[in-house]
Formats: structure tokens, C-alpha cells, sequence
């Protein structure tokens, strides 16, 4: 063995310690992160730059590592526990954004941001005054810092080339090129992708689970990071077919390709000429909204540029041809403590012309109640005859009906103005993204809205 080689051997050997007493340091302070610690194996290298994680393993070179051990041993800690947060929330396999060095930045903000609220002994470090300001600045416009939150905030600030390194040098800390690379729109992810996703995706619910379990005796300590992994681990629903929910069974005058017979046609078109056997059905059986409620929370908790971005969105949906009937009844009510407006709409040109006029009126205080009289009032007067279901758009923050409603009802939160609140059991609680919203729906910039508590 040469000398070398005898060198290469002990630089792994003392890596692999230095490494596994990071782990068992921070296991000792965060029991419920067990699974997750345990669930990266470890690579020294030296074709890496860094330290960084591919999901599978974290992979660290030997002199990197050493440097940071010298400096500070938790600082070790920090960026073991940074590579498996970045695992636990999935940031490896999302989608990269229009800046993909934004984008960067902001897994490494989101991730650093719960390391440094965490009380524990094993990484708790003097926070620099560049990281207290972006934490600031960051919490003004967002309850839980997630990566997404983050990029959103910085992609609306006019960043100079200065502030973009001061990012870059104060919280990236490890190296992104191992994560899997994001396949082109319409393209499904590699199925050992996709597994890899549903490894941590349960990793990170059962971390959830273990943390909620013991809530109590991990409160002192957890910072934020549980609120961030209720965030991650929420449901996404696709919101297009969420509105189906609310469809109904109807005819519609249009060829029903699908119940068409080509033996019987061909039969006849060779037996007797020009003379098939039989036909397309003139009507076909569609399920599309024709009665529906939309409510928007006008009170003064309610963010106006949510209640627009809402808007935008399901108009988008709704104006789609295969959305709704050619006749339909779609009530859009304004209310606070009470109703403050109420629009019917028959068809797509009404809808049309209220987006482009719409004003949002009202600045009371939140009571859901008054809307659903108003609507239960309408069903009484038979103006509704096959109303399937409410949206209600809100920030959660008011008093709910006790009694359910003979109709379903979804109570709609924007993720980002989004207050946790005891919803009744009878109602839907949809949380929604408006990334998510803008890539399903798109928007329409062929309308303009007005905002009369922005004019006063």
C-alpha cells in the first residue's frame, strides 16, 4: 500500500467518525429525526466539491469537512442536518423556477431559517446580523418560510448583484448538483425518482407524527419545524378537478363519439351503398356546473390581492368551454358580517363583463352565517333547483354555521395568507397554492379590477 493510498484511508477513516458523532449528537437532541438521520448513507469524496446529498447518500470531501470541523464541530452538525432537511421537505424534486439560482437561494434561506429557530445544544449558533434582517423582511410578508414563500418574496424585490451574493455567500452551504435533474413540461419523472420522492415523503409524515406525538416534550426546542412540515405535507388538490365536485349530470346537444358503433356504419355503407346503419347520438351525457355559489370574504383579516388572485383563477376555470353548461346559475356574493353584494351570472359573457367591473366592497368583521342565510333564502324562493355546492374564500377567521347545509360546502384558504382554524366537520378545508392555481388555470389579463378600500 502506498503512501498515499495509507493517507486516502485515514482521511476516510477520521471523516466517517467526525460524521457519525454529528449524527448521534444530533439524535441525542432530536429523537423524532431518527429516521431521517439514519436514511442518508455516507460517501467521502473527492470528485465533489462539497458537501451535498443526491437523496440516497450525503456525499462529503474529506478536506471540506475537516475545515468546518476545525472552525466550529457544530457547524458539522448544521450542514448534516441542512442536506436532510432539504431531503425531508423535498426540495430535490421540485420543479426549478424560471431563476434557478433564486431558487437556490431559497431552499437554502427556507432551511437555514429552521435551523437557526431550533433551541437545541447540538447547532445552535449566534445568529449574523445579515440573516436577522433577511429573517425580518421575509416574515413580514409570510407565516411559515417555505422555499416557495421565499422565492415568491425575493423574485418581487429588485435584488442587486451585491445582495445576490451576500445571499449566496451567508446561506448556501451546500452543494445542489446531486439533486435529480427536473424532467421537461409533460414529461413524467424517472420511476426511481418518483420512488426516491415517496421514500421521504413518508419519512417526513412519520417525522410529522413522531413530532406531534410528542409535541410536548419537543416544543421547547423545535422552532419551526413543525409548522414547516405541516406545510409540506399537506395535501395538493388539483383545483380544476375540485370544481367537478360541484358538476352535475346533464345532456348537452353534441355528437356522443363515444357511443358510436364503426361495424354497424361500415355495414350498412357496404351492404347498401350510401346508407349507414346507424348514427352518432346527437346528445351526449356531461358532467359540468350548472348551479354554483362562489362567497368571498370581504372583511378587513382578508387580503385584497388574494381575494383578486382567487378570482382570477377560477374565472379562468370556469370560462373553459368544458367546465360548465351553455345555461347555468352562478351567484357571487361579497360578504363580511353581512352580505355586501350579490351577482348572478347566467352565462359566459355576464361572467366575462363582471370580471372586467369587478369592485370588492365591504371592511367589517367575518361572520359566515349571513351568506349562508342569503343562499338558503334563494333555495326557498326557487331561484336554485340543482345547487350542488358553496366555495367560500376566506382567511378561516370568523364564526361558522352549526347546522350543515343541504348543499356541499368547501371552505377555500390561499396557503400564504392561510390562519389555522376549526373548521366544521361538515365542510371541505381546501388549502391552495397560488403557484398552483396560476400553472393550472393561467391567468387573464383582459380585465382589470378595482379595489375600493385601495381608493379610499
Amino acid at each position: 500500500m502506498t503512501v498515499n493510498e495509507r493517507l486516502s484511508e485515514q482521511f476516510e477513516a477520521v471523516s466517517l467518525r467526525i460524521l457519525t458523532n454529528a449524527r448521534n449528537e444530533l439524535y441525542i437532541t432530536m429523537r423524532y429525526l431518527d429516521l431521517a438521520l439514519s436514511s442518508l448513507r455516507i460517501q467521502i469524496t473527492t470528485d465533489l466539491k462539497g458537501i451535498g446529498t443526491d437523496g440516497l447518500s450525503l456525499f462529503v470531501h474529506p478536506k471540506i469537512l475537516a475545515d468546518l470541523y476545525e472552525r466550529n464541530r457544530l457547524k458539522v452538525n448544521r450542514v448534516y442536518l441542512h442536506c436532510v432537511y432539504h431531503c425531508l421537505f423535498r426540495h430535490l424534486f421540485k420543479k426549478t423556477r424560471p431563476d434557478p439560482e433564486l431558487w437556490r437561494i431559497s431552499c437554502d434561506m427556507a432551511v437555514e431559517s429552521i435551523i437557526d429557530s431550533l433551541y437545541v445544544r447540538s447547532v445552535r449558533m449566534p445568529r449574523s446580523r445579515i440573516r436577522l434582517n433577511w429573517y425580518d423582511i421575509l416574515k413580514k410578508e409570510l407565516k411559515v418560510l417555505t422555499a416557495e414563500g421565499i422565492y415568491r418574496v425575493l423574485s418581487r424585490r429588485r435584488m442587486t448583484e451585491f445582495e445576490r451574493r451576500q445571499l449566496l455567500e451567508e446561506f448556501c452551504i451546500d452543494d445542489h448538483s446531486l439533486w435529480p435533474k427536473p424532467e421537461p413540461p409533460g414529461k413524467t419523472p424517472k420511476p426511481e425518482t418518483e420512488l426516491l420522492e415517496k421514500k421521504w415523503q413518508d419519512i417526513s409524515e412519520k417525522t410529522q407524527t413522531e413530532m406531534e406525538a410528542f409535541s410536548k416534550e419537543a416544543s421547547h426546542g423545535d422552532g419551526d419545524l413543525l409548522d414547516e412540515m405541516k406545510v409540506e405535507n399537506r395535501e395538493r388538490y388539483d383545483y380544476k378537478g375540485f370544481l367537478r365536485k360541484f358538476a352535475v349530470m346533464k345532456e348537452e346537444m353534441q355528437m356522443d363519439i363515444d357511443t358510436f358503433d364503426y361495424v354497424f356504419y361500415s355495414f350498412g355503407l357496404s351492404m347498401y351503398g350510401n346508407m349507414p346503419l346507424i348514427e352518432p347520438q346527437e346528445y351526449k351525457e356531461v358532467h359540468k356546473i350548472q348551479e354554483f355559489v362562489i362567497v368571498i370574504d370581504v372583511s378587513m383579516s382578508t387580503s385584497g390581492e388574494l381575494v383578486k388572485t382567487f378570482l382570477e383563477q377560477t374565472y379562468s376555470v370556469l370560462t373553459e368551454s368544458e367546465s360548465f353548461l351553455k345555461k347555468v346559475h352562478i351567484r357571487i356574493i361579497q360578504c363580511d358580517e353581512r352580505v355586501q353584494a350579490d351577482q348572478k351570472i347566467t352565462c359566459r359573457e355576464e361572467l366575462d363583463d363582471y370580471m372586467k367591473h369587478f369592485t370588492l366592497t365591504g371592511n367589517g368583521g367575518t361572520d359566515f352565517r349571513p351568506a349562508f342565510d342569503y343562499v338558503n333564502e334563494l333555495i326557498d324562493r326557487k331561484e336554485f333547483h340543482f345547487l350542488k355546492g358553496m366555495i367560500y374564500f376566506t382567511d378561516g377567521l370568523g364564526i361558522y354555521p352549526r347546522r350543515r347545509p343541504a348543499y356541499e360546502t368547501a371552505f377555500v384558504f390561499m396557503e400564504e395568507d392561510y390562519e389555522d382554524a376549526q373548521v366544521p366537520p361538515w365542510a371541505i378545508k381546501l388549502i391552495i397554492e397560488k403557484e398552483q392555481l396560476e400553472e393550472e388555470a393561467g391567468l387573464r389579463p383582459d380585465y382589470q379590477f378595482v379595489w375600493e378600500e385601495e381608493q379610499k
